[in-house]
């Protein structure tokens, strides 16, 4: 499988703030990249990079095997841009700015409506075609940005937040489509605070901390990674004394939360026998008993050292 995105030793700074600190990574032709980090961390300085925004003060960006330095206009013609904020014209209608895109890209006309309105039904907004955007809600413009940059059909896809602030609805059309286009090809370049829908889509996450990639693996081999320690959520049918538990052994801390038991371990099995003699020895009943996996929050959150290790 060839790299639709090559980046080697980009880096940006701003004055004396080294935004983007020499990083490498790639890209794999029709995977879903996940771009992850904290605010202030180097993600939207690399997108705008990637996609020729701004130049880097050192390093190379391949897209689609073009140099977005040298070849930004054969790079630009292959990918398509969805950014948080709907860059729509509003006093156009949503026809218009498609339209007006297809002409930008170079497209014929016939092409370009017939793949307008395939794009417009799909994404729930054909009846609204001929209503200009400002009447729009929030997820009625990303939807059209999402179809802005669809027109093309381009090969690589870059999208800044595709959900942010928007409703059940509209959040699943769009991750649905972004499956569909994975699965057909296209290659997804996905900036997101929204962990759970990272661990969803992507094939592949890099997490960017102070400008350098602290990781770089597929969603369950980064939870995986992290997994030193383990928890166990367990309830009772009364009252247990939480010096009790935390004495077990094996047992490295205890949280209550509501009627349930958080306890941190260093070993799952010996905890769950430990907490079966104690119960007996407590005259309770073990009401559930869980262990729970680590997320991609608790990944995420221990390689951005917003936590302890």
């Amino acid at each position: 499988m060839s790299e639709a995105i090559e980046v080697t030793d980009l880096t940006k700074i701003f004055g004396t703030t080294v935004a983007v600190d020499h990083i490498s990574f790639s890209v794999k032709e029709g995977e879903i990249f996940g771009f992850l980090g904290p605010n202030g961390a180097g993600k939207t300085t690399t997108t705008r990079m990637l996609t020729g925004v701004i130049p880097p003060d050192s390093g190379s960006a391949l897209i689609l095997d073009h140099d977005i330095q040298h070849q930004p206009v054969m790079a630009k013609q292959g990918f398509g841009v969805v950014p948080e904020t709907s860059n729509a014209y509003a006093d156009l209608t949503a026809w218009q700015n498609l339209m007006l895109m297809g002409d930008l890209y170079g497209l014929p006309h016939a092409h370009a409506s017939d793949r307008a309105s395939d794009l417009l039904k799909t994404l729930g907004l054909l009846e609204r075609r001929d209503q200009k955007v400002q009447a729009y809600s929030k997820g009625m413009k990303q939807r059209l940005i999402l179809a802005m940059a669809l027109l093309h059909k381009p090969g690589l896809l870059f999208l800044d937040e595709p959900t942010s602030g928007l409703d059940v609805q509209s959040s699943q059309m769009i991750l649905s489509l972004l499956r569909d286009l994975s699965q057909e090809g296209t290659t997804i370049f996905l900036t997101t605070h929204n962990m759970e829908e990272a661990n969803r889509l992507c094939n592949r996450i890099a997490i960017i901390r102070s400008g350098k990639i602290v990781a770089l693996d597929a969603p369950e081999k980064l939870k995986a990674a992290i997994d030193r320690l383990h928890r166990i959520e367990v309830s009772f049918d009364r009252d247990i004394p939480a010096n009790g538990l935390a004495r077990l052994p094996g047992v490295v801390h205890v949280d209550r939360t509501g009627d349930k038991w958080q306890i941190t371990v260093e070993d799952r099995d010996l905890v769950i026998r430990s907490l079966v003699t104690f119960s007996q020895q407590q005259g309770a009943v073990i009401v559930t008993l869980n262990t729970l996996a680590p997320s991609l929050d608790d990944a995420f959150l221990r390689l951005t050292r917003e936590v302890p290790p």
